[in-house]
Order: C-alpha cells, then structure tokens, then sequence
C-alpha cells in the first residue's frame, strides 16, 4: 500500500502535468530518471477546477459582487496495489472565504474525481459534495473530503513485448544505442494507454468555469 502527500496549492495543467510518484524496485524508468512508472495512478488537480467563486448576483461578475470563494488544496491518496482492481483513496481539504454576512452559515460545494487515461481520456467520474460551516462572525471556514478512483491493474500494466524494448540493453557504438525507446510511435501509444490519472476538482458550471479560465 503506497501514501502520496501532494502539495497542491497550483493545479496541473489539462493535458496533464503529472506529480511525482513512488518508485520501488522493478519499476521502469521512462525518459531516463525524468519519470517512474507505477500501477497506482497519479493524483492531481485538473486545470480551472482548482477554485471556485459564488456571486451574489446570477449576472454580475464584478469583483464587488464576489459572495463565497473556496480553493481545494492539500491533497493526499493512498493507493492499495495489492489487488487486480487498483483503489486510491483521495483526500483534500477546502478552505472558503466570504466577503458578507455575520450570521452562521452553511455553504456546500460539488466535487468530482475522475479517472483518466493516456492524458485525455476520461474513463469514470465520481461526484460528491463538501459543506464549509461559517460559524457567527467568521469569513473563514474549512471542509475535508474524501473520494477513490479505481484503475484495473492490466490496463495500467506495459504489454510484456513494450517492457522489452523499454528495458533492452543497449551498447554504446549500437546503432539504436543513442535511440530513445519512447521515440517509437508503438512504444509511445502503449505507454500512454497504460498511463492513469485520478483528478479531483469541484464540479463547476460552464460559466464558472468560463470564469476561472478567463479571469
């Protein structure tokens, strides 16, 4: 069983920038030591859907009428390997601001974590919810919550013949010695096919999403 702890105050960028993983003996370098592979997914924050922001006016988008923002941060995962079905349990924190208002109140947020493949593909998504609890007089308030993402563990597993040229020896003065296995369309599609992301974000509308991407 593998714990990740990922600093997340930035989120990845779609397509996807990938967080560092665990390495153990047997896994295969890739790119030389710029990446190590793994059966669990890498956990991270899809881009724009890092943050949210609540208008307390369905037409404004004037800074001044800014109700509620959160940001979903500190993420962590634990990955179970053990198992032909891969879980990773994902959890993550949300800190709100409000700019009005004295009185208690409650504030709940949809999120979603999504698994995806070869960087582009979303293969399952799950939807929950998180609620900030703004006690009398306070701006601030914080919220956890927790979601997995399941990968089955022979389409995250390098076919065997892919793993061979991945690994083959290679002597210096060889005419391939010099070539990088990745180079090879074949060895470059498999490797992204066998590549998982679980991404978790809040689940925005099209117009706060237009916002975040735009602002």
């Amino acid at each position: 069983m593998r714990i990740r702890k990922l600093g997340l105050a930035a989120t990845t960028m779609l397509g996807f920038g990938l967080l560092a993983g665990c390495a153990k003996t047997g896994d295969i370098a890739e790119g030389g030591i710029t990446a190590v592979r793994s059966a669990c997914p890498r956990v991270g924050v899809a881009a724009h859907t890092g943050d949210v922001t609540l208008f307390n006016s369905p037409t404004s988008r004037d800074a001044n009428a800014i109700d509620v923002t959160a940001v979903l941060t500190n993420v962590t995962s634990i990955c179970d390997d053990a198992a032909e079905n891969i879980q990773t349990t994902i959890n993550f924190e949300v800190l709100g601001s409000r700019r009005f208002g004295s009185e208690a109140r409650q504030v709940t947020l949809p999120y979603y974590v999504a698994v995806v493949q070869g960087g582009s593909s979303v293969v399952s998504k799950r939807l929950g919810q998180v609620t900030l609890n703004f006690a009398e007089g306070q701006s601030r308030a914080s919220a956890t919550g927790t979601s997995y993402a399941i990968v089955s563990r022979s389409a995250a597993t390098l076919p065997e013949d892919i793993r061979r040229q991945i690994l083959a020896k290679r002597k210096a003065g060889d005419e391939t010695a010099a070539v990088d296995p990745l180079a090879r369309p074949e060895v470059r599609q498999a490797v992204l096919r066998a590549t998982f992301e679980a991404l978790v974000g809040f689940q925005l509308t099209d117009e706060q999403l237009k916002y975040n991407a735009t602002r």
